[in-house]
Order: C-alpha cells, then sequence, then structure tokens
C-alpha cells in the first residue's frame, strides 16, 4: 500500500444527486478520510456506527446532532462522534462541505 494518496485518483461518488457526494482520500486498515459536499439543505438521516468520526468544516454551516445534543458548526469547527452513537447533520447554508476521519476505516466506503 502507498503512503500517497493522490486527488487525481479519487473518484467523487454521488451519494444523493444534486445534494450529497462524497471522495474518499486516503485510508489504512485504521484510519480514513473523507471529504463530504452538501448542497441545497440536505439533511442526512441520523444513524450510528461502530466507527469514531471527527468532522471538521471546511466550508458552510451545519447543524449537528449527536446523542440528542443540537448545535451548530461553522467553518474551522470540528465535531467528534463516538462510537454507536446516533448522530446527522444538515447543511444551513446553501453548499458546505465537511472532512470526516473514521477510525477504523469505513470499508463499507470502498469499492
Amino acid at each position: 500500500m502507498s503512503n500517497f494518496f493522490y486527488n487525481s485518483d479519487s473518484e467523487l461518488e454521488t451519494l444523493v444527486p444534486g445534494k450529497n457526494y462524497r471522495k474518499v482520500l486516503a485510508h489504512s486498515e485504521n484510519l480514513m478520510i473523507v471529504e463530504v459536499y452538501f448542497e441545497d439543505g440536505f439533511d442526512a438521516l441520523e444513524h450510528k456506527h461502530v466507527h469514531e468520526q471527527a468532522s471538521y468544516c471546511a466550508e458552510g454551516e451545519f447543524e449537528f446532532r449527536i446523542g440528542g445534543e443540537v448545535k451548530v458548526i461553522k467553518e474551522g469547527d470540528t465535531v467528534y462522534m463516538p462510537s454507536n452513537v446516533m448522530h446527522s447533520c444538515k447543511v444551513l447554508t446553501p453548499k458546505g462541505k465537511l472532512v470526516d476521519v473514521f477510525t477504523p476505516q469505513r470499508e463499507d466506503f470502498l469499492k
């Protein structure tokens, strides 16, 4: 496995046309970093997973719901989701971008 991951080699995956996209930037067995793009008020469904997750807001403003707590974050802010805790987010600006880090990697994001 290479230690270098080039943006030009990463594929943008459409999750919801016109609303939600993601690009896996780098990964190993223990770690994954993903760019996630949101448009037009997209509201992610509440979910949980065994992975720990940190999300850095690279663009826009988001409302996060984590284990019953609701807070708004904006560009430059970071939020943490523990393993197996229900969470979701909604973009509050016309466009938004999060940089998500997961441990261990999300095998379901790999093709």
